[in-house]
């Protein structure tokens, strides 16, 4: 599977009876949720890095197709250098595991403190972390490393060692009308979007706006740009995210039927197959996540 669709998290209790037929309990959540997309960011291990159990009770109620593309935590990453997060990052991976084939790439974000002044550091952690066991994509948001000369370094220091680059995409939230709620997702820096492949695949991150409509011109542009890359090849994790979060499904499918009406080689979603009055296994037979 060459493309994957997917938001920032699983669990969001506003889904019930719009993507999760209603009465859905927060412990069947995230068995929903990979019955309707292919992956998923994986934002919670930023925040916090679940137990052993969690984890293979995550592989347990997915699909075997079904990718997680988890986040390094934000105590690995945001803390000054990542040379001092190598054991850390190591042990992360161990306790991520039990995925197995359910793991996708994995992905750092560094913050906008993290500036090519330490392109020495960022060398060193991407050479020490074990690419060919897990894949890896990078964030960054400090503006000079989106220009010249560090764009280019950085560009080809993830092709040298095979690292993806994370393309973040905030103009929809950035391009409109000041809106109070879009705030929340304006924090995000406002960063240039690059779509250079340095590896073979690619994670994009789509900041949608809560106006379906408003999204199509940009998502009607990443159409075309996803033909071409899987023409070429390419594997792409394609995540909608959406200030108001209610949105974030209904988004990530505008850009599912978008694929396919332009005639796009991408797998079926899985949300477009089934009812939403699927109706919820008994209780008794619900894990609850953490």
């Amino acid at each position: 599977m060459n493309f994957r669709l997917g938001c920032a998290i699983w669990a969001y209790k506003e889904w019930v009876g719009k993507l999760f037929p209603s009465g859905s309990r927060s412990s069947e959540f995230l068995r929903l949720y990979s019955r309707r997309f292919t992956t998923v960011e994986g934002n919670t291990t930023f925040y916090s890095i679940p137990d052993v159990p969690t984890v293979k009770r995550w592989a347990t109620e997915t699909p075997a197709d079904f990718r997680f593309c988890l986040k390094l935590p934000r105590d690995l990453t945001h803390q000054g250098l990542l040379t001092a997060a190598i054991p850390g990052t190591i042990a992360f991976l161990e306790r991520m595991k039990p995925l197995e084939e359910r793991s996708g790439p994995m992905f750092a974000q560094l913050p906008p403190s993290y500036s090519p002044a330490r392109l020495e550091d960022l060398t060193a952690f991407l050479t020490a972390f074990p690419r060919q066991q897990t894949p890896l994509a990078l964030e960054v948001r400090h503006p000079d490393w989106f220009k010249e000369p560090y764009a280019s370094q950085l560009n080809s220091l993830l092709t040298d060692l095979g690292v993806g680059r994370v393309l973040l995409d905030t103009r929809p939230i950035y391009d409109c009308p000041d809106d109070p709620q879009l705030q929340s997702e304006r924090r995000k820096p406002q960063v240039p979007l690059q779509p250079v492949i340095t590896s073979p695949f690619t994670l994009v991150r789509y900041i949608s706006h809560p106006d379906r409509d408003f999204n199509l011109s940009y998502l009607t542009v990443w159409t075309k740009q996803i033909q071409q890359w899987l023409a070429q090849g390419t594997q792409v994790y394609f995540f909608v995210h959406c200030p108001v979060e209610v949105f974030s499904p209904q988004n990530a499918r505008l850009f599912q039927e978008l694929l396919e009406d332009e005639g796009v080689n991408v797998p079926p979603l899985p949300w477009n197959q089934i009812s939403l009055s699927e109706a919820a296994p008994p209780q008794s037979t619900q894990l609850e996540l953490f």
